[in-house]
């Protein structure tokens, strides 16, 4: 029996300012996650940096961070039983194009780039990035 994690969702700023945070939200509480912590924030590239510090050997890794500082977004700590695999279950594959029907990517993604929202790989990852943008 697995136990109740809680991991990172980030709705990003191709959503928010589209005004989806409230259904992708929603898209959590119908899947049975309890958000615990939310806020909105607009971090700096040089946070966004930090935050994408796994990935900055990538090709893709300065758009990414131009990216996710260029408008406000919405943290939150979601909250369930394998919350973490459910998760990225739910959001889809990272590719709209390619994310199955009904999940977040599909339905609310515009491109592999801007693809609305971001969920915990791992638990560990989890545990570093609630840590990196709720530090109690």
């Amino acid at each position: 029996m697995s136990d109740v994690e809680q991991t990172l969702s980030i709705i990003k700023p191709d959503a928010v300012e589209r005004d989806l945070q409230n259904k992708i939200k929603d898209e959590f509480i119908k899947s049975g996650f309890t958000i615990i912590k939310e806020k909105k924030i607009h971090i700096t590239k040089i946070e966004a940096e930090e935050f994408y510090k796994v990935h900055q050997t990538k090709p893709f890794y300065n758009d990414l961070c131009e990216y996710l500082s260029s408008g406000p977004i919405f943290v939150m700590i979601l909250e369930k039983f394998n919350a973490i695999l459910d998760n990225r279950e739910l959001m889809g594959a990272t590719d709209p194009k390619k994310a199955d029907e009904g999940t977040i990517r599909k339905k609310y993604g515009v491109s592999i780039d801007k693809n609305s929202v971001h969920g915990s790989d791992s638990s560990e990852n989890a545990k570093k990035e609630i840590q990196f943008f709720f530090k109690d």
